[in-house]
Formats: structure tokens, C-alpha cells, sequence
């Protein structure tokens, strides 16, 4: 059953996944940043009134299910997300490495699809991701 939320005049359930990778598509998420990243979009998208109702972090992209109020727009919210949290992965983690060069941590765009009435589908492609990822790596080269 959805649930539907409500602002003064307004009822809604809009529910958008989306794909963000970083600059260059490059492994970057990885090890401890693989871990933390999750726990950096939660707290952005608490302190945006976003919704982050399922995401998974990958080698070179991050997999989102987010519920965004009407009121924001996709485009805004997205930008708010990856220029915040590149800031903090600048300052947390690229940095203390020694090979600051920016706070450009994630490429220019971003893949978004309304979510509708596939959510249970989209939901679960989110979290079997990694096993597909897993299960193309380990498929042999033609030579």
C-alpha cells in the first residue's frame, strides 16, 4: 500500500531513481567511502525534507530511491545532493589523502526516472545490482 503524504494543500507520492556517478566514472567509492556514503546522502537528504527510501553505493555509481516533495524540484534537490556531499567527501576524505584538487567529486549529470507504479521493481533491481555487477565480472574474456 503507498503512502501518501500531505503538505497544507497537497497530496502526494512522488518517488524518483536516480543514478549519480563520479567525476570520470572512477572507482572512487570504495572501502571506507563506500561505507560512509550512505550515511552522508541520509543526512543530506534529512536536512533537504527528502526521502531516501532505498540506495546502494557501487564501485563507480550510486543507485537511489528517493521520495522528493512536489515543492522541490528533481533538478534542485539532485544539485543540492552532489554539491553538499562532495564538499564533505572533499573535506573528509580527499583531503587527508594529500591529492585535493577540488571539490569535484561527482560528474555533471545524473539519470532520473519516476518510479510509479514499478517502485517494487525498481526497488529491487536497486538492491541486486551488485550481484549483476558481480556475476558480469566474473564472466571470461573472448579471446
Amino acid at each position: 500500500m503507498r503512502e501518501w503524504q500531505s503538505q497544507a494543500h497537497v497530496r502526494w507520492y512522488c518517488r524518483y531513481h536516480i543514478v549519480i556517478v563520479p567525476k570520470y566514472r572512477k572507482k572512487a567509492i570504495y572501502g571506507v567511502l563506500r561505507k560512509d556514503i550512505g550515511g552522508i546522502l541520509r543526512d543530506l537528504c534529512q536536512q533537504f525534507g527528502v526521502e531516501l527510501v532505498e540506495g546502494h553505493a557501487m564501485s563507480d555509481h550510486v543507485h537511489m530511491c528517493l521520495s522528493i516533495p512536489p515543492k522541490l524540484s528533481v533538478a534542485y534537490t539532485i544539485g543540492r545532493l552532489k554539491g553538499k556531499s562532495a564538499v564533505r567527501i572533499h573535506r573528509d576524505y580527499v583531503k587527508s589523502r594529500g591529492n585535493a584538487k577540488g571539490a569535484n567529486f561527482w560528474s555533471t549529470g545524473y539519470c532520473v526516472s519516476t518510479v510509479g507504479l514499478d517502485e517494487g521493481r525498481v526497488r529491487q533491481y536497486i538492491r541486486q545490482q551488485e550481484e549483476s555487477d558481480k556475476r558480469q565480472d566474473d564472466l571470461p574474456l573472448d579471446d
